[in-house]
């Protein structure tokens, strides 16, 4: 056993479960575990019978999210590239299923919502990892989260679902951290977010990077490289009950949203201060891979 996986057992954790050809994925040891959906990136184009573009946010199209960008290497890594298009600085967001309420009106009636998009893979409690390397510059992040269709559309968020954001790397420039946390009951007034924590970011001696998520109906317990870093657990926690689809997406900051991520005034509208130094970058990711237990 090497010094790497005698240190993963230490903090609870085995590097177990080998995908032929493919990186290993690090598991928590308490669980006998069996890999039920994954995307390796192999070949040479995204596969589109697993993923679909987010390009609407709350019923209009996103200025800074776009389909171009994303790129596969022929060596199992997905790229997904910063682009200038239309005088924007822009990047790609891929899911699995979609926000009711992301998708534009399409009617004249009083129904307020766009037609339904199909989803791609939709799963509830398991555990939930991704593989990748970070941006290497500010003024944009990557993220890896779990969502559900109908967040915030049922007073009880058991049947509504939660907005699980298992990696946000806006603050990692700045800061030195990640960003993790769970938040329920939509976006308004009723919005509930038990508190996004962070923790530190340390880089690994080949950049690869492993972030994950146990979920459960106890609760929502949180893995960087092996390792637990937060937990939040019912009842103070809401738990999702119901199938919430996967994102792994990147967004350039200021055209719509201003991130808190410490790099001072940003002016909303504009493209963050920061992405003209920034560009050319990209996120690259090597796995996307759920476990449910194997009981």
């Amino acid at each position: 056993m090497s010094f790497r996986e005698t240190e993963l057992k230490d903090a609870g954790m085995i590097k177990a479960y080998p995908v032929e050809g493919h990186a290993e994925s690090y598991l928590p040891k308490e669980k006998k575990w069996k890999l039920v959906w994954n995307d390796e990136f192999d070949g040479d184009t995204l596969d589109e019978s697993k993923w679909m573009y987010r390009l609407n946010f709350w019923g209009e199209k996103h200025p800074s999210f776009t389909d171009k960008g994303v790129h596969l290497d022929g060596k199992s890594h997905m790229y997904m590239d910063m682009v200038i298009e239309d005088g924007k600085y822009k990047s790609a967001q891929l899911q699995t299923g979609s926000l009711t309420y992301d998708e534009p009106r399409d009617t004249n009636g009083i129904w307020p919502f766009g037609a339904y998009r199909e989803p791609k893979f939709m799963h509830r409690y398991g555990y939930y990892e991704i593989c990748c390397k970070l941006p290497k510059g500010a003024g944009w992040h990557a993220a890896f989260w779990l969502q559900s269709p109908s967040v915030g559309a049922h007073p009880n968020p058991e049947y509504a679902g939660v907005e699980c954001d298992i990696m946000e790397s806006y603050r990692q420039h700045t800061m030195n951290r990640i960003i993790c946390g769970n938040g329920w009951g939509g976006y308004g007034k009723d919005s509930r977010w038990f508190g996004h924590f962070s923790f530190p970011y340390e880089e690994t001696e080949d950049g690869w990077h492993r972030y994950a998520v146990d979920w459960s109906e106890d609760g929502y317990i949180f893995y960087a490289d092996g390792k637990e870093v937060g937990r939040q657990m019912a009842p103070e926690c809401a738990v999702s009950k119901v199938d919430q689809f996967i994102l792994v997406t990147t967004e350039t900051h200021g055209y719509l949203r201003v991130f808190s991520d410490g790099a001072g005034t940003i002016t909303k509208g504009q493209a963050h201060p920061a992405l003209e130094s920034t560009y050319p970058d990209t996120f690259i990711v090597d796995y996307v891979r759920v476990f449910d237990e194997d009981i």
